[in-house]
C-alpha cells in the first residue's frame, strides 16, 4: 500500500453515507418485498433473517474490501493519494426483476399447487438462489470475455430492454408507491430530486438520500400519531402505517446468524430442470446486463483517472454473487455505477471498507427487521424511483443517438409486460370471469380496448423479445440488413422453441410452454408458431433487402 494513501480520510464519510443509505433501501426493499411477494412473513421470515440476509452480507463484505484494497494497490503503483474505490454493492434491477418474475412467481404457483406458505416461501427462496448462482457464473465467466460481448450485441439492445424494467417495474411501481402514501413519501422524494437534479448541497453536506430517509420516517411517525386524532379524514387514510408494538417484536429477533452454506439446496432445484428452466429467459439477460454494466462502469471510472484492471474487477464481482448464493443470498453483487460522483465527494478507499463493515453488522445481528419496522418503506423508495429514471435516461444518453429509436422500439415489450402484471392482478382481485374463459372462443378479445391474448405472449420471455426488437431496429438504422435478418431469425428460433411468446393457460394462471411440453389437461394452450413464421417472414425480407442493398451499391460503384 502506497505510504501517502491514507486508509482513511474525512470525505470518505461522505462517500460512505452515499453508499449506505443506498445499500440500506436495498435491505429494506428485500424485507418488504420478499415478506409482500414471496410469503417471507411470521415464520418464513427466517428464510430472510437466518438465509438471505446472512448471505447478502458475505458477498458485500468480499467485494466491498477488495475494491479498497484494489485502490490501495492502484495508488501504490501510479504513486497517487487521490483514487477513488469502485462503488459495489447488491444489485437493485436483479433484485427488482429476481423478485418479481423468478421468485414471487415461484411462490404463487407452489400456492397455487396447494403447498403451505412456508413450503412456497421455500421454493420461492430456492429458485432465488438458482437465479443468483446463475447470474454470478454469468458475470465470472463474462470477466473472459466482457469486450466480446459488448461488441457483438449493440448497446441500445441491452440498455433499452433495461429501461423497459426500469419504466414499468422500478420507477411506475415506486411512483404509485410515493401518491399511495404522499405525506411520508412526497418530501422524501422532493429531497431526492432536489439533490439529484439541480446537484446542490444540503446545509452541512448532508447526504440527500440520509436526509430523505431521516424526513421520510418523521412524516410516517408523526402521522401515526395524528391518526389517532383525526379518524374520519379520508385523505390520511392508509397513511399512519407505523406500529411501536413491531418495534418491540422486532427486538426479540437480535442476535447472531452466521451465513450458512446451501449447497444442498441449490443441488435438489437444479437437479429438476422442469423447475427452474423457464427462468433462463430472466436469468441469463440479467447476467448479461450485470457483465455489461460492471463493464461501463469500469469504463467511466477510467474516464475520471481510475484505471482499474478490467478483469480481476468483473471477476470479483461474479465471486461476490456466487458466495451470495451458495451462503443463502438470492441477490447478485455489481459495481455501482457513479464512480465519478464518489470522486467528487473526495472519497477514497475507506468509504468503501467501512460500508462492507456496517452493512455486515446490520445483516448479521438481525437487525434489519428492527431497522424496517422503525423506517418505512415510503422514506427510502424516491431514491430507488431515481434508480429507475437513471437507468432509463442511461439507455437514451450512452447510445448513438441516431440509434435512439432502437432504444424505444425495445421499450414496449417490457412495458406491455408491467400492463400484463397489472391485469393479471386485477382479475385475481375481482374473483369473476377468468382469462381463460374470456380466450377461449376467440384470441383477439378485447377487454377495455386491450388485447388481452397479444399481451400474455408478449410477456412470456419479454426481455429476450426487447432485445431482439431493439438489436433489429439498430441493425435497420445502420442499413446492416442480413444482421437485422440474423436476429429475426433467433427471434423465431426462440418463438418456435418456446423461450417467448408461447404459455398456456389455467384459469388466471398462465405459464410457458415449450416446443415437447404437453399443456396441462383443460388449460388454454398457445404455441408461437404463427409469430415465429412472422420472424421468418421478417427477416427473409431482411436478407432480400440486404442482397438488393449490397447489388445496387455495387452498380452505382460502377
Amino acid at each position: 500500500m502506497s505510504k501517502n494513501y491514507p486508509i482513511f480520510v474525512k470525505r470518505d464519510l461522505d462517500g460512505f453515507f452515499g453508499l449506505f443509505i443506498d445499500n440500506l433501501v436495498q435491505l429494506l426493499a428485500i424485507v418488504f418485498l420478499c415478506g409482500s411477494h414471496c410469503g417471507m412473513s411470521g415464520e418464513s421470515a427466517r428464510f430472510l433473517i437466518a438465509y438471505i440476509l446472512p448471505g447478502a452480507a458475505l458477498s458485500l463484505i468480499v467485494g466491498n474490501v477488495f475494491y479498497a484494497w484494489q485502490a490501495h494497490r492502484l495508488a501504490a503503483r501510479e504513486g497517487r493519494d487521490d483514487i477513488t474505490a469502485l462503488p459495489y454493492g447488491i444489485n437493485t434491477p436483479s433484485l427488482l426483476v429476481y423478485i418479481f418474475f423468478v421468485m414471487g412467481p415461484a411462490f404463487r404457483d407452489a400456492k397455487g399447487l396447494g403447498l403451505s406458505d412456508d413450503a412456497a416461501a421455500a421454493m420461492a427462496w430456492k429458485l432465488g438462489l438458482v437465479a443468483c448462482l446463475g447470474s454470478g457464473i454469468i458475470e465470472f465467466a463474462g470477466s473472459f470475455v466482457a469486450e466480446r460481448i459488448r461488441k457483438s450485441t449493440p448497446r441500445a439492445a441491452l440498455l433499452s430492454t433495461l429501461a423497459g424494467i426500469a419504466i414499468g417495474f422500478i420507477s411506475m411501481t415506486f411512483a404509485l408507491q410515493i401518491f399511495q402514501k404522499p405525506l411520508v413519501a412526497m418530501l422524501p422524494l422532493a429531497v431526492v430530486l432536489i439533490t439529484y437534479f439541480s446537484r446542490t448541497r444540503f446545509p452541512l453536506g448532508l447526504p440527500g438520500g440520509l436526509i430523505a430517509v431521516v424526513l421520510g420516517t418523521a412524516m410516517a411517525w408523526l402521522m401515526t400519531v395524528v391518526s389517532h386524532f383525526w379518524i374520519d379524514a379520508p385523505e390520511w387514510s392508509g397513511t399512519a402505517a407505523m406500529n411501536p408494538k413491531a418495534v418491540f417484536t422486532a427486538s426479540d429477533g437480535i442476535g447472531v446468524y452466521a451465513p450458512q452454506f446451501v449447497g444442498g439446496e441449490i443441488w435438489q432445484i437444479l437437479a429438476q430442470p422442469k423447475q427452474w428452466i423457464g427462468y433462463l429467459s430472466v436469468i441469463i439477460p440479467m447476467g448479461l446486463f450485470n457483465v455489461i454494466g460492471s463493464l461501463q462502469n469500469i469504463e467511466s471510472a477510467e474516464a475520471s483517472g481510475d484505471s482499474f484492471d478490467t478483469r480481476s474487477s468483473l471477476a470479483v464481482n461474479g465471486v461476490g454473487t456466487i458466495a451470495a448464493a451458495l451462503f443463502g443470498s438470492c441477490f447478485p453483487t455489481t459495481i455501482y455505477i457513479g464512480h465519478p460522483g464518489w470522486k467528487g465527494l473526495g472519497a477514497r478507499a475507506g468509504y468503501s471498507t467501512l460500508n462492507g463493515i456496517v452493512v455486515t453488522a446490520i445483516c448479521l445481528t438481525g437487525t434489519v427487521g428492527l431497522i424496517n419496522s422503525i423506517v418505512p418503506m415510503e422514506a427510502g423508495i424516491a431514491i430507488v424511483l431515481w434508480i429507475g429514471i437513471v437507468i432509463t435516461a442511461q439507455a437514451f444518453q450512452a447510445t448513438p443517438k441516431e440509434h435512439a429509436p432502437a432504444v424505444a422500439m425495445g421499450l414496449f415489450p417490457a412495458i406491455a409486460a408491467w400492463g400484463m402484471t397489472v391485469a393479471h392482478g386485477s382479475f385475481l382481485a375481482a374473483g369473476g370471469t377468468t382469462m381463460q374463459q374470456l380466450l377461449s372462443d376467440r384470441t383477439d378479445t378485447l377487454v377495455n380496448g386491450f388485447l388481452l391474448h397479444a399481451m400474455i405472449s408478449i410477456e412470456r420471455g419479454y426481455i429476450f423479445t426487447c432485445m431482439i426488437l431493439s438489436a433489429i431496429s439498430v441493425c435497420l438504422i445502420d442499413r446492416r440488413f442480413t444482421a437485422a435478418g440474423i436476429w429475426a431469425t433467433v427471434a423465431a428460433l426462440f418463438a418456435m422453441t418456446g423461450l417467448t411468446h408461447a404459455y398456456q393457460l389455467g384459469g388466471n394462471s398462465f405459464d410457458f410452454l415449450y416446443i415437447l411440453q404437453q399443456p396441462d389437461e383443460g388449460s388454454l394452450a398457445f404455441r408461437g408458431t404463427g409469430i415465429a413464421v412472422g420472424y421468418l417472414l421478417f427477416a427473409a425480407l431482411a436478407f432480400a433487402m440486404g442482397r438488393y442493398s449490397n447489388r445496387i451499391g455495387a452498380e452505382s460503384a460502377h
